[in-house]
């Protein structure tokens, strides 16, 4: 008998290659090549799209908006932008334990209400499916449950009971007869995405397919897999806690980056309908080191509260830790307090925390950074009711931020009296209860802020 043909691919760009190598010739990446049985499909699993397809002018193609269909769960239609749109495919990923499961059976249970539902659950047999769909109080009376990892069998049932929704729960668990390889491999994961998706498309269901992370937490398999999908989503958070966050790093049909706050409860995930107070501390009297920054997570304007920590550093080197921001920005901003306001922090260790666990990427953090970062050194808390947002440039010069009209409506709904911002961001018409101070450069900020403590 010949011996099975052997091909190393790589886990980060399904790129293939007939020997090991520690560094992948397609993507450049370290460490990613897995070895595996060379597949060679009896027939092309595309063979019914090789026929010629007719060229139009795009000009001449008719275009309507698809109406979006709700899945029942506020927070959850924010993120998909608005809802769910047929024949789209959306991948959610997350830790274990995080609630991916949990939040696709409650929407699905909403959504079988009025339109044909399909959970497919690979993890999990049919009465532990019901189990848990009895302690979540879930509507399951129209909700159709099959219990296969099998490909072809799927698709024999998708085509069969030709279902509005479905939730494939979960796509490592799959295997196609057509590859010798096991599920959860690289080639079985492309392959039966890709037949998923051609399905969605031809048939016009919606499908949700459900994918593991690594444990640097990236979704499990080749990237190749978030570039079929229309939507992919990830649970955000610590799983120790009760409150859940889910942010959209890609989407077809809506916003991207856009974030869906979820308090986890005995009945399930329930949508948090004023996420600023989730993650502002109640202090009962002024702290050091505390400020609060108005974010823009996509179409939504959030205040978030950033913590930090001066003390005396005890070694050569100081440390420098930022959890929830960028961990070279914070290097760079010190450099520019120093630079341009004289504030030195070389014998310092500098701790950076944004509360609640959420993950802020926008450069218009910096001015909230560097106040807290002043608060705490000095050992004197910031005034009470100010909200404060900016990007600070090299030069020590304060940068506008997008979207500023709505951070400061936001803040003034919630009570704040004051507002440090870049002087590009002033209002043009005065906001009721709200004093804006406006500022060009990052000295002038802080003398702004010793007047007003």
């Amino acid at each position: 008998m010949a011996k099975a043909k052997t091909v190393y691919t790589c886990s980060e760009c399904a790129g293939q290659t007939l020997k090991w190598q520690g560094q992948c010739p397609h993507c450049q990446a370290w460490n990613t090549l897995i070895e595996g049985v060379a597949e060679s499909p009896k027939t092309h699993r595309f063979s019914a799209l090789s026929e010629q397809a007719p060229v139009r002018l795009l000009a001449a193609i008719e275009a309507e908006d698809v109406p979006r269909f709700s899945t029942g769960i506020g927070e959850f239609d924010r993120v998909l932008g608005g809802g769910l749109v047929p024949g789209g495919v959306v991948l959610i990923g997350g830790d274990p334990g995080i609630g991916k499961s949990t939040l696709l059976l409650q929407a699905l249970g909403f959504m079988s209400r009025s339109r044909a539902a399909l959970y497919v659950t690979g993890e999990e047999s049919g009465a532990q499916l019901a189990l848990r769909a009895r302690r979540l109080g879930v509507e399951s009376s129209s909700l159709k449950v099959l219990a296969e990892i099998q490909l072809e069998r799927i698709q024999a049932v998708l085509a069969a009971e030709q279902p509005e929704v479905a939730v494939v729960d979960s796509i490592q668990t799959l295997y196609s007869e057509s590859l010798s390889s096991a599920p959860g491999s690289v080639a079985q994961v492309r392959e039966c995405a890709a037949h998923l998706t051609r399905i969605a498309k031809q048939s016009g269901t919606t499908i949700i397919l459900v994918g593991h992370v690594t444990k640097e937490g990236a979704l499990a398999g080749p990237r190749v897999l978030e570039h079929i999908v229309d939507t992919v989503l990830y649970f955000e958070g610590d799983s120790h806690s009760s409150f859940r966050l889910v942010r959209a790093f890609k989407n077809r049909f809506g916003a991207v980056n856009e974030l869906g706050v979820f308090a986890m409860t005995e009945r399930g995930l329930k949508g948090v309908t004023n996420p600023s107070a989730l993650f502002l501390s109640q202090h009962d009297s002024p702290v050091s080191g505390s400020c609060v920054l108005a974010t823009q997570e996509g179409s939504r304007p959030l205040l978030v509260e950033i913590q930090a920590l001066v003390d005396t550093a005890h070694v050569a080197n100081p440390r420098r830790l930022s959890v929830g921001l960028e961990q070279n920005r914070l290097a760079l901003l010190l450099a520019v307090l120093h630079r341009h306001a004289g504030i030195a922090c070389y014998d310092q260790d500098v701790f950076i925390n944004a509360v609640g666990g959420v993950k802020i990427g926008e450069p218009a953090a910096d001015l909230a950074v560097l106040c807290a970062i002043h608060s705490s050194l000095r050992d004197r808390p910031l005034p009470r009711g100010l909200v404060v947002f900016g990007e600070v440039g090299l030069a020590g010069e304060i940068r506008p931020a997008p979207r500023g009209q709505e951070r400061l409506k936001e803040a003034a709904k919630l009570g704040f009296s004051h507002a440090l911002i870049p002087k590009a961001n002033s209002p043009k018409q005065p906001i009721e209860g709200l004093e804006v101070c406006a500022v060009d450069r990052i000295d002038e900020a802080l003398g702004t802020l010793r007047e007003l403590g």
